[in-house]
């Protein structure tokens, strides 16, 4: 039987975290007391599992853990310093990048800079774009567990967008983007803050299946960042994908087969009416985006890489 481990961690993208914690060993998450970012511990609605176990931080210097899995600079950079002891910061240990550089493109060195940090990026165009220098690193790609039974229904004639904070994170997550399209094609969008960016608010995670169905297509406005969880969840229910063919979108999304990736917006805006106006071609779409996800984002295949990794550095 494999070791059971305690990997101390932060909450820092809440539904990734807790398709990590379908892995078999225990997820220690740091909590303060305000439950402020990155600092949330259990909190949120997401179906919790019990090996997902809160941790204040006053008490990290006396609790018991096998590995120390960062996810921010600011963990890495600050919280390993001021609350880690001297042993707790040379126990084995993971830094989890969620996104591609955020300057540079191409010519941005990564943060962690230590050989013995295993340096994880959740996508291959992540990986190819850091200069991850000396630190050895893996790709471990999205898993989706999904949150709900719901399937596709494709009866409601627009599409669904689903980005947090939209409006404060501007061009890079394709607010312009949303705003030209929305003036060409029935959109809506819906998310954290969403309300600024003339959205209609935010969805719980666990409802964020049943309320996307009925829409014809989901549309991706996303210039720069790491493959959107949305996006995949959205496939696993069997919506058609309609977005810009820039990161691992390119290769998550075929042309004519699960949907519609280009990079010029008047393409997409005739796709996507193609598909408000023929019901029939939207769910095959959808359907081979769901088959698609259930293969290459199985929530088992997920686990199980992680797991190996988590023993391997722990050996």
């Amino acid at each position: 039987m494999s070791r059971r481990l305690r990997i101390l961690t932060w909450h820092v993208h809440g539904n990734y975290l807790y398709y990590l914690s379908q892995a078999p060993h225990d997820f220690l998450v740091l909590r303060d007391a305000q439950r402020s970012p990155g600092y949330a511990g259990r909190a949120g609605t997401l179906p919790w599992g019990d090996n997902v176990i809160e941790v204040p931080v006053e008490e990290v210097r006396r609790t018991r853990f096998d590995c120390v899995l960062y996810q921010s600079r600011t963990g890495w950079e600050r919280d390993r310093l001021l609350l880690l002891s001297a042993e707790q910061q040379r126990l084995p240990r993971i830094y989890l990048e969620h996104d591609p550089p955020q300057e540079h493109p191409t010519d941005t060195r990564h943060f962690v800079d230590d050989p013995e940090t295993v340096l994880v990026h959740c996508t291959p165009f992540n990986a190819l774009m850091w200069d991850s220098s000396r630190t050895p690193v893996r790709v471990i790609e999205h898993g989706v567990k999904p949150l709900s039974e719901a399937r596709y229904g494709g009866e409601l004639e627009r599409g669904i967008v689903v980005v947090n904070h939209l409006a404060r994170r501007g061009r890079r997550l394709g607010a312009d983007v949303f705003a030209t399209v929305r003036e060409q094609v029935p959109l809506d969008l819906v998310g954290m803050d969403a309300e600024r960016a003339g959205g209609l608010g935010e969805v719980p995670n666990a409802a964020l299946g049943a309320y996307m169905a009925p829409y014809r297509f989901f549309f991706n406005p996303i210039r720069w960042t790491s493959l959107g969880l949305a996006v995949v969840e959205a496939m696993t229910i069997g919506l058609p994908i309609v977005g810009l063919a820039t990161t691992e979108m390119s290769t998550v999304v075929r042309n004519g087969h699960s949907g519609w990736v280009d990079t010029r917006l008047e393409v997409l805006v005739a796709r996507m009416r193609e598909l408000l106006a023929d019901p029939a071609e939207a769910r095959r779409l959808g359907e081979n985006a769901r088959r698609d996800a259930l293969e290459r984002f199985h929530i088992g295949r997920f686990a199980a890489e992680w797991s190996r990794l988590l023993l391997e550095v722990c050996a």
